[in-house]
């Protein structure tokens, strides 16, 4: 079930219930290193942030956020979340955002470990968030993973702004158990649809929806992880089925 994030000239890839973080150059995907993540961790989630220069791993199991330095000495820094902590995604402010399905709540953190904010997402009738991540207009898209599926976008309040509904677009039909998300610089929005085994593309304003084209042999298979790397065009796709593979796929421009 690999979890991966682009940083630079790197590639991080983070699989189910391993104690590492997989380095892998993004010029040849030859692997380079690999980063320690101790604690005997159910690794979940993987984020990573250029300003404060480290990568973040939530812990399913053990409710918890381990930070982990990309300098030379490695550090490890571990702090305590809400239930059940998903996917992790940085904002602009170059916080760390937890999707916490056990607690039904989107949680802001500093790079230190510090609570920000928290979101709770009942009011918006959102329920097992999987991956939050911030938009320009700060407020915070969350998708549902549940069948049928959603995506919704909350604001600080914990209101809901909108709701991308399937149901009237049956162009794409209905998502089932959507995972990570990825947007772009537009404020659009991919969506890994685990369920029917393809990437979605979301305008901004959750209106409308269609199914991204992607030259995979075989097709993806059980779509789990996703990164948009804007700088080379390329998309980053980690697959839970199949030979749980991470595509590579080049020339990709929402």
């Amino acid at each position: 079930m690999p979890a991966v994030v682009s940083l630079g000239d790197d590639v991080f890839v983070l699989r189910w219930q391993r104690d590492q973080v997989e380095v892998y150059s993004a010029e040849n995907f030859t692997l380079q290193r690999r980063i320690a993540v101790p604690g005997n961790v159910t690794a979940c989630g993987l984020a990573a942030c250029a300003h404060h220069q480290c990568l973040y791993v939530s812990d399913y199991n053990h409710n918890s956020v381990q930070r982990a330095e990309l300098s030379g000495s490695q550090a490890v820094k571990q702090w305590s979340v809400a239930p059940r902590p998903r996917r992790l995604s940085v904002n602009k402010a170059h916080n760390v955002v937890v999707a916490c399905s056990g607690a039904n709540k989107i949680q802001e953190y500093t790079t230190h470990g510090a609570l920000v904010r928290e979101i709770s997402l009942e009011q918006a009738g959102v329920t097992q968030p999987w991956h939050a991540v911030q938009l320009s207009t700060g407020d915070y898209v969350v998708s549902e993973f549940t069948s049928p599926g959603a995506v919704s976008v909350v604001g600080v309040g914990g209101q809901l702004v909108r709701r991308y509904r399937p149901s009237e677009t049956p162009d794409v039909g209905q998502m089932s158990y959507p995972r990570s998300l990825a947007v772009t610089k537009n404020d659009d929005i991919l969506v890994a649809d685990r369920g029917n085994n393809r990437i979605l593309l979301i305008n901004r304003s959750l209106s409308s929806a269609h199914e991204l084209a992607l030259p995979v042999d075989g097709g993806i298979q059980w779509p789990l992880g996703l990164c948009l790397d804007e700088s080379r065009a390329r998309l980053y796709v980690g697959e839970y089925g199949g030979s749980h593979r991470v595509l590579v796929i080049d020339a990709v421009t929402p």
